[in-house]
């Protein structure tokens, strides 16, 4: 020990300011805190030391105050083992409720993923349902049904007001669908009067009706009724008549050949039919004077009474532009000509009256219209693509091979086709193309401009 103290004076005196606080003056024997030597020490020989003091104290506790204190320690601790009992059961809790919440979470997450499920297949049935309803209503209301009825249409009436009329009368099957499909179409100046309609009719007959007007009192209801689609020459119109009338097609083109039929028509329309009376190499004189429309047919009718009806329908729609027309020091056979092939050359307004300006065009620098419209009308065939072998068939209506209008019309022109000649899109094209399969149509100044657009849109 006093060999370790030397060797390390500085921890001698560390131990000796403990061991002086301890005992104060005293040199008497101390267990040694820092003495790993165990000395037991006698009672006998014990002095009053703090430590000495305390033993003392706790020797003269009873065994049962020693126990008091031991549970009073006891029962000091015991608060603690409370407070983490408390806390672990709120985790527990804590962890129940967020076990709760997520199944609740799980279940409304279900009941949501039900719920648009449900949405979207009721929806998906309710879309169907409109879709055929809609569809439906698009068609004829019974294409089998021909039997006419009278309908009347008051003056100022709206176009879902006529609907609301021709779905009660059972022409149509929805006077709304109906309301809707004009309003797409740009139907206006529906005519009020009486009309004769039936349920095989579609929305567009219907429509072009209701703009050429109804008579202003009630008439017998016809027996059947004779609609011309525009664009139709005469031998399509001969296979409707035979169709709709008594009359066969023979019997109709013999009508149309007969010469002094026409005189009793020029006659009664001197103005309208001046230029067909001129015209040379003409099949029929009349080809474009049988406006495209519905007429009615009761039995019993003539087959001059049927024609002569078409004949006054062209009368009343081109007099209003003959001013117009003499303006463009043109005449009325004339502006039917380019009305013809406009018809089917083009299907909208815009196209329509940029095909009548190429025309024009063309016919100021003395170069063929070139239409196909012609070519068809020479071969007397309805196909859809004109080939080189065709464009050389030996014909007057051949307007690939001939300068000029031609002899005279190719079918019946609408009165959107008439307003487009009187009216043209002023343009420097002299070709134009119509793509196949959309129908639109793309014009172009040279030659090769226009090789290139049919290589595009046709020979593809």
């Amino acid at each position: 020990m006093t060999d370790e103290r030397k060797q390390h004076p500085e921890e001698e005196s560390f131990k000796d300011k403990i061991l002086n606080s301890l005992h104060g003056s005293y040199d008497q024997p101390f267990d040694d805190p820092f003495n790993n030597e165990e000395e037991p020490v006698k009672y006998s020989d014990r002095v009053e030391t703090p430590d000495s003091l305390y033993h003392a104290a706790e020797s003269e506790e009873s065994v049962g105050s020693r126990s008091n204190r031991n549970n009073e320690t006891a029962d000091v601790s015991e608060p603690f083992s409370n407070d983490f009992e408390e806390e672990g059961t709120i985790k527990g809790k804590k962890n129940k409720r967020r076990q709760q919440r997520k199944k609740e979470d799980k279940l409304v997450g279900k009941i949501v993923s039900i719920i648009i499920l449900v949405l979207v297949i009721v929806g998906g049935i309710l879309g169907f349902s409109v879709y055929r309803y809609v569809s439906s209503s698009l068609e004829p209301l019974d294409a089998k049904n021909e039997k006419l009825v009278q309908v009347e249409i008051p003056s100022g009436s709206s176009n879902k007001e006529i609907g609301d009329i021709l779905e009660k009368d059972k022409i149509i099957k929805s006077g709304l669908v109906f309301n809707y499909y004009t309003k797409f179409k740009n139907y206006t100046g529906f005519q009020a009067g009486y009309y004769q309609m039936a349920p095989n009719m579609t929305l567009d007959e219907i429509g072009d009706l209701l703009e050429q007007g109804g008579s202003a009192t009630p008439v017998e209801v016809a027996d059947n009724r004779l609609t011309i689609p525009e664009g139709y020459d005469i031998q399509q119109i001969a296979t409707k008549v035979a169709k709709v009338t008594e009359y066969s097609e023979k019997q109709f083109l013999a009508l149309m050949e007969d010469g002094e039929f026409f005189k009793k028509l020029k006659a009664k329309y001197p103005e309208l039919l001046a230029g067909a009376e001129k015209a040379e190499g003409v099949r029929y004189k009349l080809e474009g004077y049988l406006y495209p429309a519905t007429y009615d047919y009761y039995k019993g009718t003539t087959l001059e009474e049927i024609v002569t009806q078409m004949v006054d329908k062209s009368n009343n729609v081109l007099l209003p532009y003959l001013e117009q027309i003499q303006q463009k020091n043109m005449t009325i056979h004339e502006v039917l000509t380019i009305a013809s092939l406009v018809e089917k050359e083009g299907v909208k307004e815009g196209d329509r009256k940029n095909i009548a300006q190429v025309f024009f065009n063309r016919l100021a620098i003395d170069m063929p219209l070139q239409s196909d419209i012609s070519i068809l009308y020479a071969l007397g065939e309805h196909k859809e693509l004109v080939t080189y072998e065709d464009t050389a068939v030996d014909s007057p209506y051949n307007l690939y091979l001939n300068t000029g209008y031609g002899p005279g019309p190719f079918d019946s022109p609408s009165e959107e086709a008439i307003q487009a000649v009187l009216n043209p899109t002023e343009n420097e094209y002299y070709y134009f193309v119509a793509d196949i399969e959309t129908g639109k149509v793309y014009f172009a100044k040279t030659y090769e401009e226009h090789t290139k657009l049919v290589e595009e849109y046709v020979n593809k």
